[in-house]
């Protein structure tokens, strides 16, 4: 656990990876996040310092069953995707999902530069991610298949 009250984000190590399976890991990295949550020994709460390439996507279209996430922009730019469609986030805006809310919500950088944000959620053990769109057959920690990626059918990858 992190002793002092207060870092340099740019210290901690940068983790690129992803737990998605193909075809969807390949569209979500290059990216990296700083755990920044967990290098204060948070344990209800997690926020990442999230760097998005450009031409990425920060996640397929989900939405969670038991968590909350808030966005806050940094800098560059993302496109938001959600039901209502597509909307243009700048540094300095923010935006919430509540837990419960199907309407699926992705982050797409369509500019040329990398996008910088904060991510943050409440941490709920046995949350299920579902994914929105009929393309992404998938879901996190489904009743069919707790603990992992699984179809929606409950079948592995």
């Amino acid at each position: 656990m992190y002793k002092k009250s207060a870092l340099d984000p740019r210290t901690l190590t940068a983790e690129s990876s992803s737990s998605y399976p193909e075809p969807y890991r390949s569209r979500v990295m290059p990216r990296e996040k700083r755990r920044l949550g967990d290098a204060f020994g948070l344990t209800k709460i997690g926020i990442n310092l999230t760097t998005l390439a450009a031409g990425k996507e920060s996640s397929m279209r989900h939405w969670h069953t038991h968590e909350d996430e808030f966005i806050y922009m940094i800098a560059g730019e993302v496109v938001l995707r959600t039901d209502a469609g597509e909307e243009l986030l700048r540094a300095g805006m923010c935006v919430g999902f509540a837990a419960g809310d199907a309407n699926g919500h992705q982050l797409i950088n369509r500019s040329a530069a990398p996008a910088v944000y904060l991510e943050m959620s409440n941490r709920v053990e046995g949350d299920t991610t579902y994914y929105s769109d009929a393309d992404v057959d998938l879901v996190w920690n489904g009743p069919l298949a707790p603990g992992k990626y699984a179809r929606r059918d409950g079948s592995s990858f």
